[in-house]
């Protein structure tokens, strides 16, 4: 028994002693794996790091469109000063603004490394600071010959079908669905325009078009080619610019929303032609609001029943369920019925003071062709004012 455990001993001896020579000779490959793991792991997560930093967008909410003229010859030093500099800059040479890209060395040490640099063409490009470098670089490789632009021009209170009826009629777009369609919703352009993002969810959703009232009437430059996306990025990116801070913290003093105001503006449009009835019509409307009328418009009728010029609508059609119809409805309507200009966005927010405080609640068309008003502060001087207006309709 006593021999058999030493011989016993002496085995399991030998095993530790393979064992210890074994991991002895594995050790220094496991520290140097588990090293490089962690070295590999490191470095991975320091170069996405620098490459978020160096390689993304400028500004991922900046969607406004830049055009970018590349001319013959331009190597990617010159590309890259174009597109660092697309912002603008002063006498000095000092950045204005913002350009395309963040970094003049990383854009060119990014094409050298990709074998993109001798792949850049020359053309005229639209690009936008939520554009990170792989991005525009594919863009500018693909080339893009000289584009044909023409004038485009949204006058003030035409609505989105107006709009979409416009570039059919220009050639720029095939169908107006292409247009319409992304209106609708507004959904592709909530990211990029807070003000689209602030839309009330439920009356966009029953709203005929939920960008209608915030696509800015103006005179742009388009490419004949252009998408509606592009066209419509255009649009709002001028509507952000005059929807500031001023008339935003107006509004705030008003007690009212931005789309409140644009709500309110787009009446104003479709009701004042004349300079002065802009604030007037204001602060008629103001003051119905304030007293709980109903604002018994004719302007959102036109808007529900695709009707446009002076009309007498019947007692069933003033009834209409729509709640686009403040003949039905107290408050304003479900939404915009036109885009509105800068003046009518102006009244709505600074209305007549005077007929405010003297208490104008009516107006009614005075002539047809001038589109000069009458206001009344009582229902029987309104209805007189109709009656007696009413033939040069």
């Amino acid at each position: 028994m006593e021999r058999g455990t030493k011989e016993r001993k002496r085995h399991s001896g030998k095993e530790n002693s393979t064992a210890g020579k074994i991991w002895r000779a594995v050790r220094p490959l496991l520290t140097f794996l588990i090293s490089a793991g962690i070295c590999v792991f490191v470095f991975v997560f320091a170069f996405n790091k620098v490459k978020e930093k160096l390689f993304s967008p400028v500004d991922i909410n900046d969607a406004t469109p830049v055009e970018i003229t590349i001319n013959s010859g331009s190597g990617a030093s010159s590309i890259a000063k174009k597109l660092y500099e697309a912002g603008g800059v002063d006498e000095e040479g000092n950045i204005v603004s913002p350009g395309l890209i963040t970094s003049k060395t990383v854009f060119k040490i990014y094409v050298d490394f990709t074998g993109k640099s001798s792949k850049l063409k020359a053309g005229t490009y639209i690009l936008s600071r939520n554009m990170d470098i792989e991005q525009i670089v594919d863009v500018i490789c693909e080339g893009n010959p000289p584009r044909t632009t023409l004038k485009f021009v949204v006058t003030e209170g035409m609505t989105a079908e107006d709009i979409a009826d416009k570039l059919v009629t220009l050639g720029v777009l095939k169908a107006k669905s292409e247009f319409l369609n992304l209106c609708k919703t507004g959904e592709s352009f909530k990211e990029s325009y807070p003000f689209v993002a602030n839309i009330p969810v439920n009356s966009a959703q029953a709203r005929d078009y939920a960008l209608e009232g915030y696509l800015f009437p103006d005179t742009y430059e388009i490419y004949s080619d252009e998408s509606a996306e592009s066209i419509i990025g255009r649009m709002l990116t001028r509507f952000g610019q005059i929807m500031g801070d001023e008339y935003t913290a107006r509004a705030a003093k008003l007690n009212m929303s931005v789309d409140d105001v644009i709500t309110l503006a787009s009446l104003i449009e479709k009701e004042a032609r004349h300079e002065n009835d802009f604030t007037r019509v204001s602060a008629v409307f103001h003051l119905r609001l304030d007293k709980g009328m109903k604002l018994q418009s004719d302007a959102p009728l036109k808007y529900i029943f695709h009707t446009s010029g002076v009309l007498t609508f019947t007692a069933e059609q003033m009834a209409d369920t729509s709640l686009y119809n403040t003949h039905v409805y107290e408050g304003l309507p479900l939404g915009p019925i036109a885009n509105p200009g800068r003046k009518a966005i102006e009244a709505a927010l600074y209305p007549d003071e005077e007929y405010m405080n003297e208490g104008y609640l009516y107006f009614c068309l005075m002539d047809s062709e001038t589109g000069e008003l009458i206001y009344a502060k009582t229902l029987e001087e309104h209805n007189a004012n109709v009656a007696k207006y009413r033939p040069n309709w």
